[in-house]
C-alpha cells in the first residue's frame, strides 16, 4: 500500500469535494458540468472520474458522508437500542457543518434523508390510534424545516435553544389530540 498514494487520493477527493459543495452555493447540479469541477480543483478529469461516476454519484457519496457522521455521532444509541432524544447533539453538529447541510438539502435529499431515526416503538406509546405513520411524517417535516429555517437564518440561535423549540412543540400533546 503507497501512502504518499493514498493522502493524494484523499487530497484530490476533499478538493472535488469542497469545489463541488462551493458551486452548489452559486448555481443549480443540473448546471455544474465535470469540467467546472476539475478547472477550479485543478485535477484532470482522470481523477474524478476515478472516484466517481458522475455529479450525481458525487453528490450521493456526500450525502452518504454525512449520514455516516450522524450515524457515528448516535452510535450509541443505536448499539444500545434506545432513542435518547438528544437533539442538542444534532444542533451542534449542523451548527458545525452549516455548509454540508445546506448543500445536503439543496440536493434534494430532506425527503428520504437518514438523519432522524424516528423510534416508532416510543411514538406507538403516545399515538396508540394507529395513525404513527402520520405522526412520524408530520414530525420529520417539522424538524426538516425548523432546520432549514435555522440553517437560512445562520443557526443564530444556540443549538440549546433550538432544542427547546423541539420540545415546546411537544408540550400539551395530549390537548392538541383530544376530540372534545
Amino acid at each position: 500500500m503507497n501512502t504518499p498514494n493514498n493522502k493524494r487520493k484523499k487530497a484530490s477527493i476533499d478538493r472535488i469535494e469542497k469545489v463541488f459543495i462551493k458551486l452548489l452555493q452559486e448555481k443549480e447540479m443540473d448546471k455544474i458540468s465535470v469540467s467546472d469541477i476539475c478547472k477550479k480543483s485543478k485535477l484532470n478529469r482522470s481523477t474524478f472520474y476515478a472516484n466517481y461516476t458522475d455529479i450525481y454519484d458525487l453528490a450521493d457519496t456526500i450525502r452518504d458522508k454525512l449520514e455516516n457522521e450522524l450515524f457515528l455521532l448516535y452510535k450509541e444509541d443505536y448499539m444500545q437500542g434506545i432513542n435518547s432524544n438528544d437533539y442538542v447533539k444534532l444542533f451542534k453538529h449542523i451548527k458545525e457543518n452549516q455548509l454540508l447541510y445546506q448543500t445536503y438539502f439543496k440536493l434534494g435529499y430532506d425527503n428520504n434523508y437518514k438523519i432522524i431515526n424516528y423510534d416508532e416503538e416510543l411514538a406507538k406509546t403516545y399515538f396508540p390510534n394507529g395513525y404513527v405513520s402520520y405522526h412520524m411524517a408530520f414530525f420529520k417535516a417539522g424538524i426538516t424545516q425548523i432546520i432549514k429555517m435555522w440553517l437560512k437564518n445562520g443557526c443564530k440561535e444556540s443549538p440549546q435553544d433550538m432544542f427547546e423549540i423541539i420540545k415546546s412543540e411537544y408540550r400539551g400533546r395530549d390537548a392538541f389530540f383530544t376530540n372534545e
